[in-house]
């Protein structure tokens, strides 16, 4: 009798665990109009989350300056990108380029070109080093932000960056990119985008062959 009664027990919590799997799968097909895949958690969600916006925003708790940078960019950037920014064979340079952004070489470095600290953060963390992305620890991040900074003469080289201020650098470029964007074929701010018979300025200020990106005709 006492074997009967457990498993009349068993069968009821088997019933119950089943008809609380069904109520949650009604829920999230409420959700899921076409049923497929699972609701992501909060904790898968927060593993994707990880965008630093150009006010500082989203930034992770750290902190680090370009004393303790130089080495973990010795270590994990510098046989890309040299010692000192200045680039290994065709890997870009991370630093220089002052100056020649109106030129017909051009040197987009994070220095001359990026317009936020934040952005830099944003992009070393998520995809760098090449071929080992998210490897670098929040500090280890902030450190290399820190060098790249240093080196530019943009912070001094015992600033402590950190996720408290990484969206107050000033940066060279900041003001070097137009908003609302010119292109006709986008929305404007208080208008419609032009999609035909646009009437918008054009300058021409170097060609193909002279910035040396069209390939040269052999025999």
């Amino acid at each position: 009798m006492l074997g009967l009664a457990k498993q009349k027990n068993t069968a009821l919590l088997m019933f119950g665990f089943m008809l609380a799997q069904l109520s949650f799968s009604e829920v999230f097909a409420e959700q899921r109009p076409f049923n497929l895949g699972s609701v992501a958690t909060k904790v898968q969600v927060a593993g994707w989350d990880i965008d630093v916006r150009p006010d500082g925003l989203g930034a992770p708790f750290g902190a680090g300056n370009a004393i303790d940078g130089e080495e973990v960019y010795t270590d994990r950037c510098a046989s890309c990108h040299g010692d000192f920014g200045e680039a290994v064979d065709n890997w870009p340079a991370l630093v220089g380029g002052e100056g020649t952004l109106s030129s017909h070489d051009p040197v987009k470095t994070t220095g001359s070109y990026w317009p936020y600290a934040s952005t830099m953060y944003d992009y070393i963390y998520r995809a760098m080093p090449f071929g080992e992305a998210q490897s670098l620890s929040f500090d280890e991040t902030y450190q290399i932000v820190a060098y790249l900074l240093y080196m530019g003469d943009i912070i001094d080289e015992d600033f402590e960056l950190s996720h408290l201020n990484i969206g107050d650098i000033k940066m060279p470029n900041r003001n070097g990119f137009l908003l609302p964007d010119p292109r006709p074929d986008v929305f404007t701010l208080n208008e419609e985008p032009c999609m035909e018979n646009c009437d918008t300025y054009s300058n021409i200020v170097g060609k193909a062959r002279e910035l040396d990106v069209t390939p040269e005709e052999e025999g």
